[in-house]
């Protein structure tokens, strides 16, 4: 990672131990680009080095402590003065004095929690990073080096299917049918649409996947719905009995886990909507919430055990053992 300069008299960087061999993610920023970050999940330690390096080797130069911090942090658009950390972790790496030459600082944060999925929307930001500081009476010198946490989800054990009839008296009735209500982001939607009774002249069906972000509290409520992707059914009129069958791979579109009341603060939810639209132009709608998790890719050895670890920390030793049987399981699959 390249060095970043703060000020005349020296530069700071934060190199993790384990930046060989670490999996990075992309993750959008706030300008809709794509950067790729180091890729951590909940419970894992997070640890490295922080070097300083003086531009003038030989000159003193005095600080009021170095430290290094990991912060999880939820930010609003329409309150950006306002930081909301749900996660604040400290470690003094130096006390008060003076460096005259370069250094090498260590640090570690031990299976440190991570509960939320980070996350860059319309009006809201979930970000992990982090800050190294050396403390100056004037101005101090800052690194930040941002990173990106997953959340992982076991397969839900309830996933029933949907079914839902839509209709307009004496014109229009059908019924569409959709295997499942939870699905992992990689997942393949299945369904079908039967139509039951046909009077109106429809020339095209599609399904569109709808986020739907929402932040605040109260009178100050924000909605932001963004069509993530439209997936054409049907081109042409149907007949009455007519079955058509849905099949819509989530693997290729910018999709995230559904976040309900994260920290309080916001909520991303998804909806499957389904859109007729007839020979005048009229659109008929019909909407359905879905649930969206993510699934584990191979699962290494080492973060089954920071799992279990996690699952010790939160829910105590009962928990951490059923945690370590999962993590066996995985491993020998």
């Amino acid at each position: 990672m390249s060095f970043f300069s703060f000020g005349q008299s020296a530069e700071i960087d934060v190199v993790l131990n384990d930046a060989e061999t670490r999996k990075k993610a992309e993750h959008k920023t706030e300008d809709g680009k794509k950067d790729k970050y180091f890729l951590f999940y909940d419970g894992e330690t997070v640890s490295g080095k922080v070097n300083v390096t003086l531009k003038n080797p030989g000159k003193r130069l005095e600080h009021q402590g170095i430290k290094i911090e990991f912060v999880g942090q939820i930010e609003l658009y329409y309150d950006r003065g306002n930081h909301h950390e749900f996660v604040s972790l400290v470690k003094d790496l130096a006390r008060p004095g003076e460096i005259t030459q370069s250094q090498t600082l260590d640090f570690e944060f031990t299976h440190v929690e991570k509960p939320y999925e980070s996350y860059t929307g319309q009006n809201v930001k979930l970000r992990y990073f982090l800050r190294a500081t050396v403390v100056r009476r004037l101005n101090d010198i800052s690194k930040e080096m941002d990173i990106v946490v997953h959340t992982l989800s076991t397969y839900p054990e309830l996933n029933s299917s949907i079914k839902m009839e839509v209709g307009i008296e004496d014109c229009l009735h059908i019924e569409f049918e959709y295997n499942k209500s939870k699905y992992h982001l990689k997942d393949v939607i299945v369904g079908k649409i039967y139509f039951l009774l046909v009077r109106i002249k429809i020339k095209h069906m599609e399904i569109d996947i709808i986020k739907r972000e929402t932040t605040g509290t109260g009178p100050s409520v924000y909605h932001e719905n963004d069509t993530i992707a439209k997936y054409e059914i049907m081109d042409g009129a149907p007949v009455r009995g007519e079955s058509i069958p849905i099949r819509l791979f989530l693997a290729g579109y910018d999709l995230t886990p559904t976040m309900r009341d994260i920290n309080k603060k916001f909520s991303v939810r998804y909806y499957l909507n389904l859109v007729l639209i007839d020979e005048e132009e009229r659109r008929y709608f019909k909407q359905q919430e879905i649930t969206l998790w993510r699934k584990g890719d191979v699962v290494r050895k080492s973060m089954s055990h920071q799992a279990a670890i996690a699952s010790q920390r939160f829910e105590g030793s009962a928990a951490s053992e059923s945690a370590l049987e999962q993590a066996a399981r995985e491993e020998s699959g």
